[in-house]
C-alpha cells in the first residue's frame, strides 16, 4: 500500500512557491498580465500607501475602474502605467 507523504512549509515559502508555479504557468501558456488589478497591486504600482489617495485619482479620474459590484472595485493595469508617463519628468 502506498504511504501518503506530508510537506510542511512556512506560510511565506508556500506563498513564494504558489507565485511561482503561476509564473511558470503564465509563461508556458503566453499569458500576459492581468488587465483588471486589486486596490492593493494598484497602490503598488503607485508606489502609494493610502487608500484615500487612490479613491482620490479616482475620483478625479486620473485612472480608470471598473466597479462590478458595490464592494469589488478593480483599477485597469494600463490607465496606471499611462499616469506614471504623463508625470514622468525626463532627465535634461
Amino acid at each position: 500500500m502506498d504511504t501518503m507523504k506530508v510537506i510542511c512549509l512556512q506560510s511565506e515559502a508556500l506563498f513564494m512557491l504558489v507565485d511561482e508555479v503561476v509564473e511558470h504557468v503564465k509563461a508556458k501558456h503566453n499569458v500576459k498580465e492581468d488587465k483588471w488589478i486589486s486596490p492593493d497591486e494598484a497602490m503598488r504600482l503607485l508606489n502609494i500607501s493610502s487608500d484615500t489617495t487612490l479613491q482620490k485619482l479616482r475620483d478625479n479620474l486620473e485612472i480608470e475602474f471598473s466597479q462590478p459590484s458595490r464592494k469589488i472595485i478593480l483599477y485597469d493595469r494600463d490607465s496606471i502605467y499611462a499616469y506614471l508617463e504623463k508625470h514622468r519628468r525626463r532627465a535634461l
